[in-house]
């Protein structure tokens, strides 16, 4: 039986407006620039999707199944074509150049995929969020 499971990044401050952050997340070929060298093989990016191949987990797919102008983006995926995730950005307003970002990974998991999961999900999430602080170029959008 599987569980509804919830994973949550911090809250990031994004050194950017969120109509730039939103831009920028609604077009998954922005994401490529944070893919650490090696860490994919496969890859196929698209505007509104992508799919590549992970170890361990096989092709990953996901496309962009939402969007609320400047405030969220869900992506929807499937993993080792049996699990089905969503990902979603919230964007909350700072100011006009900067935002907050939170990320959020759901998953319909069982108790053993979610003991397996559990730690690269986390990671996954923080290096998101903290690659998103570091970011500088978010005016520089395919």
């Amino acid at each position: 039986m599987s569980d509804k499971t919830i994973f949550e990044s911090r809250k990031g401050n994004v050194n950017c407006s969120r109509e730039e952050l939103f831009n920028f997340a609604s077009d998954i070929r922005n994401f490529e620039r944070f893919i650490p060298e090696g860490s994919v093989s496969e890859i196929a990016i698209e505007k509104y999707s992508c799919s590549f191949r992970v170890s361990m987990l096989g092709t990953v797919s996901i496309k962009i199944s939402e969007a609320e102008k400047f405030s969220k983006v869900v992506y929807s995926g499937n993993a080792m074509q049996i699990n089905d995730f969503l990902l979603v950005l919230n964007i909350m307003g700072k100011s006009d150049t900067e935002s907050e970002a939170i990320v959020t990974l759901t998953a319909e998991l069982n108790p053993f995929l979610k003991m397996i999961a559990a730690e690269p999900a986390r990671q996954f999430l923080d290096t998101l969020i903290n690659e998103m602080e570091k970011y500088r170029g978010w005016k520089d959008i395919i």
